[in-house]
């Protein structure tokens, strides 16, 4: 036999055996691919059963913020029911100093594991539990004994809602800055709906008193029937988890593509290593 023969031979019968693996890794794939999805979608989060059934989205009435331990808050306090601002920085130590402009400082203030808060003059007191305008008048009649008509401004620092639009790596913590912030605000400061999102498969996870038992809510926001989710007023630690396109094929092939480089390669040194014999 001559040598182009066994060559081509040689070529021939790796070839047919590299398509024959080929076609193996394909079936391997797509079978699991339709068994389970998750070996080529292990990011995907929060994901619930077909018959899940999903809480009743609530009306747009604005809930009361209730302070909680580990809020951080500003504090502002007045005489005269508001005509002065009182210095309060003489008055404290150990906080954190913002400066706002035109001789008003700010202090950031902690509300400890045990619900309490040191404070100018009155020391430690317990704010956990109240709405922020209960926690206001509360102060107020505290400082009663020490200043005339006094005036409390707070207002809380933290408050935050985690939104993943959709794409891996993209996840933002968006500060509340406002009491009324709605589902689609909150959306928009993390930048929309991703590319590779499902605007018609939007999650909202709400904590509860019981954090084995969250709230959870479904969105479809795909049609212009979804204006009727936009105005949902979001709450402090509500997750937005936008559902991402499983990509199945895309996936596979990059979960494959390395195996399928090695088996090339060792295809390659066995069909010069059989040339090489047949020299």
């Amino acid at each position: 036999m001559k040598i182009g023969e066994i060559i081509n031979y040689t070529f021939a019968a790796n070839f047919n055996l590299m398509r024959k693996l080929l076609w193996a890794f394909l079936f391997i794939g797509i079978s699991l691919s339709f068994s389970s999805c998750k070996w080529l979608n292990q990011s995907i989060m929060f994901e619930t059963p077909k018959d899940y059934a999903f809480d009743t989205v609530p009306d747009t009435v604005i809930d009361q913020y209730v302070l909680q331990p580990n809020d951080l808050f500003y504090f502002r306090l007045f005489a005269n029911d508001g005509f002065k601002l009182i210095d309060i920085t003489t008055m404290s130590q150990n906080n954190q100093m913002m400066n706002i402009g035109q001789n008003q400082t700010l202090f950031q203030y902690l509300i400890e594991y045990d619900g309490t808060t040191k404070l100018p003059i009155l020391g430690r007191v317990t704010l956990e539990g109240m709405t922020i305008r209960q926690a206001e008048l509360y102060l107020q009649k505290k400082y009663t004994y020490s200043f005339n008509d006094p005036f409390v401004q707070i207002s809380v620092l933290n408050r935050r809602v985690i939104v993943f639009p959709g794409e891996s790596g993209q996840a933002r913590v968006i500060g509340l800055q406002n009491n009324n912030t709605t589902l689609m605000e909150a959306l928009a400061l993390a930048g929309g709906v991703s590319e590779n999102g499902k605007a018609q498969k939007i999650k909202l996870i709400r904590k509860t008193d019981d954090p084995n038992d969250p709230l959870v809510y479904e969105f479809d926001m795909s049609t212009i029937n979804g204006l009727m989710y936009a105005n949902m007023i979001v709450q402090t630690e509500d997750i937005i988890y936008v559902e991402p396109r499983k990509q199945l094929a895309a996936k596979f092939f990059k979960e494959i593509s390395p195996y399928i480089g090695i088996l090339t390669a060792l295809l390659l040194v066995l069909t010069t290593f059989g040339s090489l014999q047949a020299l």
